[in-house]
């Protein structure tokens, strides 16, 4: 089965997927939402992919080098044996900076016998708009376009540059690499100085796993999740990315294709609290100057979403010339839910400035201007909470006072609140504490159904919703209080389909969904964990890793019957969502040991 058995490859500036079989199938230089200079993933004839073509009779394997962001593919025929090591350097420089360039590295290691490969190396730039031609010169293999807009990609080598661009078979007898650029090197690369790379990336990722907690249960599941996270963070600006790829279908076949190669501020926001509790504490500070940045002005709204450089035009345009993933159109770049308002998002965010304060409270910058977002963001839910909006979900038909919405609007209050009482800035509270006590009462009257026994999707409506079930995780609502409980109940019954979660099941402005929201799943695992369900929590938890591709990677959907993964890839939804979950089951199992060394 297709399982979107792709391997992620990043350096906080771009990322890359690479196929089971070695296919560097997906990749946008010089950053994440660039132009694409491979984009098989969307078109098998015309995306451009770059492939280690083994000869004969060969067995891969595939596997991360432990605790790091490399990917080792194995090629093993009998005695003829080779891995390809595929990264984007990342390392420290003498500055105490990083070094991230626009390069991936493919460095083969030769391990035993005569192996021969050849390579399809067929870059495609500008998402394959205009031909794109190659050059041998005396250093590398330049590639460029030029009908759509002038791009160029430079390919350096230890094999003879003319049989790499012809596809002819090649001996390997030692180590060698393949060091793609986005622009010409000043310094001409060796097997030498690829291998260095190899080992300072090695180095930095090794660095940065020891510095996140070990846990007793799912640790590898949480330091592979942990690690996707990072890669799908952006360190020029300190954005999160919502995932790698654009126009991954949630159905193969419909039109639910979008791009995520952006920064919402909900996504993102929900990253870094876990990103943050798992002590990485240098992503959180960046994050909240990404926004402190964007709201230069006090009563500036926040858009949903923002462009990794803070862009706030991201216009949506369709590709028309690509045939999309297994020929799902259309294919997007931009995306126009920039436009929508989402009355969530600053109660999220508000979140995430609390626990920062909290956390970090000795060692926080910004203070200021943190309590002047603060403030604007209580003045502008006191303004627009009782105003519908779009959700969650990013209805595209009309607004609704949306459930989910309205309890985000109540964390807003609650959580500066808590944030006044921290700074010593009483004379808020009284007000605040009022408004906080009208949203709340307003949802209990308005988002619970009698009939059905559970809070619904929306005020008015009999709709489950599998957000409502974040009521508890955000403090809303304790876990063991019986219309939780009742909640829990009435979702599992109403949006389970085989261990795996419904969104909703109410049309929305493309038909009834017809897969599973990964991060959904996730929460109804956590909601029965808290309401005491523990055991068959962590038997769907179980089921439910192993629907991840070979890599334990998930994208953003599962199919409801082939169990097959779905969406864009990998999701940093899905991810954080993971960890939250594992962390919880691995807190229990201490727990109790705690409680038998005690008795």
């Amino acid at each position: 089965m297709d399982n979107l058995n792709y391997g992620i490859i990043g350096n906080c500036r771009s990322a890359a997927l690479i196929s089971k079989e070695g296919s560097l199938d997906w990749c946008c230089l010089p950053e994440f939402d660039s132009t694409s200079v491979f984009a098989k993933l969307l078109d098998e004839g015309k995306g451009g992919s770059f492939g280690i073509l083994p000869k004969g009779n060969y067995k891969v394997e595939q596997r991360y080098h432990k605790d790091t962001a490399i990917l080792v593919t194995r090629f093993s025929d009998g005695n003829d044996v080779f891995e390809v090591h595929d990264f984007m350097p990342r390392h420290h420089k003498m500055n105490g900076k990083y070094l991230a360039p626009p390069e991936i590295i493919r460095f083969l290691k030769y391990v035993s016998g005569s192996p021969r490969f050849s390579v399809k190396y067929d870059p495609k730039l500008e998402y394959a708009m205009g031909e794109t031609k190659h050059f041998i010169k005396r250093d590398f293999i330049a590639s460029l376009t030029h009908e759509q807009k002038y791009d160029t990609l430079f390919l350096y080598t230890s094999f003879d540059k003319k049989a790499v661009l012809d596809g002819k078979d090649m001996l390997l007898k030692e180590d060698g690499y393949f060091l793609i650029c986005y622009h010409e090197k000043i310094l001409k690369p060796s097997t030498e100085k690829m291998a260095l790379e190899l080992e300072r990336t090695k180095v930095y990722w090794l660095d940065w796993v020891d510095k996140t907690p070990t846990y007793k249960k799912f640790n590898d599941q949480i330091v592979r999740s942990a690690i996707t996270l990072k890669m799908l963070t952006y360190d020029k600006t300190g954005a999160v990315l919502a995932a790698a790829t654009t126009s991954l279908p949630e159905t193969i076949g419909e039109v639910r294709n979008w791009d995520y190669r952006f920064c919402w501020i909900r996504d993102a926001s929900m990253v870094i609290k876990v990103v943050s509790e798992l002590g990485h504490k240098n992503s959180a500070k960046r994050f909240l100057q990404f926004i402190i940045d964007l709201m230069p002005d006090k009563d500036e709204k926040l858009q949903i979403m923002y462009g990794i450089n803070k862009e706030k035009n991201l216009t949506e345009i369709t590709l028309d010339h690509l045939d999309g993933y297994k020929g799902s159109k259309p294919v997007r770049i931009g995306n126009a839910a920039y436009m929508q308002k989402q009355n969530d998002i600053y109660g999220i965010l508000m979140d995430v400035i609390y626990e920062q304060i909290r956390s970090f409270s000795n060692d926080i910058e910004n203070v200021e201007e943190l309590w002047s977002i603060t403030k604007g963001i209580v003045w502008i839910v006191g303004n627009h909470w009782q105003e519908p909006d779009k959700g969650i979900w990013e209805f595209r038909g009309e607004d609704r006072h949306f459930t989910f919405s309205k309890v985000l609007c109540w964390v807003a209050l609650d959580r500066a609140i808590k944030v006044a009482k921290m700074f010593g800035k009483t004379h808020k509270i009284e007000k605040w504490t009022a408004l906080e006590q009208q949203i709340k009462e307003d949802i209990h009257k308005n988002a619970w159904n009698n009939d059905i026994n559970a809070f619904v999707q929306s005020y008015g409506s009999r709709h489950l919703d599998a957000s409502v079930l974040l009521m508890e995780s955000y403090g809303f609502i304790h876990a063991r209080d019986p219309k939780y409980v009742s909640t829990v109940r009435a979702i599992e019954e109403g949006l389970n389909n085989d261990g795996l979660l419904y969104r909703y099941k109410n049309e929305d402005d493309f038909g009834l969904p017809s897969s599973s929201f990964t991060i959904c799943t996730f929460w109804f695992i956590n909601s029965l964990f808290k309401i005491g369900e523990e055991e068959k929590a962590l038997e769907y938890f179980e089921r439910l890793l192993g629907y991840s591709n070979h890599l334990g990677l998930f994208s953003e959907d599962i199919d409801f019957k082939t169990k097959r993964l779905l969406g864009n890839m990998p999701q940093a939804y899905s991810h954080l969502a993971l960890i939250e979950c594992a962390i919880n089951f691995s807190r229990k199992e201490s727990d109790e040991r705690i409680l038998e060394s005690i008795s």
